[in-house]
Parts: structure tokens; sequence; C-alpha cells
């Protein structure tokens, strides 16, 4: 026989609310439509479903398996009418995205205008912040982050890595270095100095990988940066060997909650689509890993 949707969605309203009057509530009908549809797709299929108890509707173990086929149908069925909704719909409304002060100031505005030109409607929220936003709490709905690891409630992609090189002002030697303080204290260059670097030889510090950028261009000292940085500044030199190879994920992640919203997942995916084209841009290193390989 061929199985009718509509009719697993009364067998699965049943057992997931334990009574016919619980599952007519929720489908929104009364209660001679449930015992009937119930009643007409056992007979159908030649399969009891239920037991029926004075405390409810219970699902014997042999038929269980059938319950959970039917709820794997369900959430196909519930995908692809967000689909289609997406698909409907045009890419419009408020999306919050939140990133570093480097990717604020140096990435995403092209991005984001490339992203609007073929959505007008959808209005972006660029959020800086070198700590990272909670966004259970929907302090923004969006994360472009560097990271080693996505924490379990998110979601995301990591279309590309950034890399990090030693910078400092051509032509004057140094033997300072500047520091990572505040947020980027716990980084991977961070980490990395607190191992290496004596901290005599630290001079000044900053929570702020633009404003490291600036100090090291005024010759206060040698400073880690992210490669985006340090080759679009003309006044500084990469120390070649200065520091090992040095990369991190770059995230674009939204809560679980809020993966299937049409609005976020589309933004999502052009943020992801956008990050992957400037690969070579945010690690040098990338093109001779490739190569190796």
């Amino acid at each position: 026989m061929r199985e009718n949707w509509d009719d697993l969605r009364f067998i699965l309203a049943v057992a997931e609310e334990g009574s016919v009057s619980a599952a007519a509530r929720r489908l929104d009908v009364n209660h001679a439509t449930v015992l009937r549809r119930v009643a007409a797709y056992e007979q159908a299929v030649g399969v009891t479903l239920f037991d029926k108890t004075a405390r409810g509707y219970s699902v014997p173990g042999p038929q269980r398996r059938i319950i959970d086929a039917a709820r794997e149908v369900d959430r196909a069925v519930q995908a692809v009418g967000r689909m289609l909704q997406g698909a409907r719909a045009p890419l419009a409304g408020e999306v919050r995205v939140t990133s570093t002060d480097t990717f604020c100031q140096f990435v995403l505005p092209t991005i984001i205008r490339r992203i609007r030109d073929d959505a007008p409607d959808l209005k972006i929220e660029l959020i800086c912040a070198n700590v990272h936003l909670d966004l259970s709490r929907t302090h923004a709905d969006i994360a472009v982050r560097p990271t080693e690891h996505l924490s379990s409630e998110l979601v995301g992609e990591a279309p590309v890595s950034m890399g990090f090189g030693l910078y400092r002002k051509s032509g004057t030697p140094s033997e300072a270095w500047l520091g990572l303080s505040g947020a980027l204290s716990r980084s991977l260059p961070a980490r990395w100095m607190s191992k290496s670097v004596d901290p005599a030889r630290i001079v000044a510090s900053s929570d702020s990988f633009p404003v490291l950028r600036e100090m090291a261009a005024e010759g206060q000292g040698m400073a880690i940066l992210p490669d985006i940085l340090g080759q679009t500044d003309p006044s500084l030199v990469r120390v070649e060997g200065g520091i090992p190879d040095m990369a991190i994920p770059i995230w674009v992640a939204c809560h679980a909650d809020l993966a299937d919203v049409p609005r976020i997942a589309e933004t999502c995916h052009a943020l992801i689509r956008a990050l992957a084209g400037i690969g070579d841009r945010l690690w040098l290193g990338a093109n001779e890993s490739s190569s190796a390989t």
C-alpha cells in the first residue's frame, strides 16, 4: 500500500501525546476524527500500533520502529516546508552579525555590500566585539569568528583560515615585542608568545590587532598580526621565520535553533561563499600548504 503522510501525522501525534484528546488538541481537530484516522490506518496496514489502557495510548516495543520512522518522515516534511518557504520568500528582514574588530573593519564591509546588492531588502547590523557574544541570548544572529573549536550549541562552517605573521616597521629592526591583552590573551599567537618570548622584551600591548598594527607602524616593536592587516600596511615588513606557521579557522556560525530561519541560513551561506573566495588574502601560507600536499 502507499502510506499517506496525513495519516502518519495522526499516528505520530497520538504516540507523542499519549492520548487521543491531547493529539486532537495538537492537530486542531475533534476527538472522533483522531479515533477514525488511527483506526483506519491500523486496519489498512494490518497492524495494531497502540496498546489502549486506562492511562492512555502507549506504543508496544515491536511497533516503536514504526513510530520512529514516522518521526523521520515528519522531520523531512518539515524541512521541505522550510526550504519551500525560503525559496518563495525574498531575502529580507534584519540580521545581526558579530565579528572581531579586524573583520568588521577590513573584511566584512565589502562582503556585506555585495550581499545587500543581491538582497536590498536585507538589513544587516554589524556588531564589533572581540569578546564572544552569547548567540543563545540573541545578542547576535550570526558570528564570524576565528576560533579553533565551535561551542556545542552552535552550528556552522569554517570555509577559510586566517594566517598570522610577525611584522615590524620597515627599516627599523627591533628586539622589542608588542603583546596581546584582554580577549586576545587567549588567542593562538598569545599562547605561543607566552611560551617563546621573554616577558622582559614585551614593551607594550593591546587587545586589538588593528591597534597593534598602528603601534608596530610607529616603530614601537614587533607584533604578531593577521596577514590581512600586516600585508596591507606599506610601512610594515614581514619578519620571515620569526614565528612558526600559524593559522586559525574562521567560522561562520549561528545558534542551532536559528539554522533553518531563511534569512539567517541564506546570509550564512553568502558569508561562507564570500570568505572562501578571499582565502589567499587571509592566509599567505595557504598556497604553500596546498602546493606541498
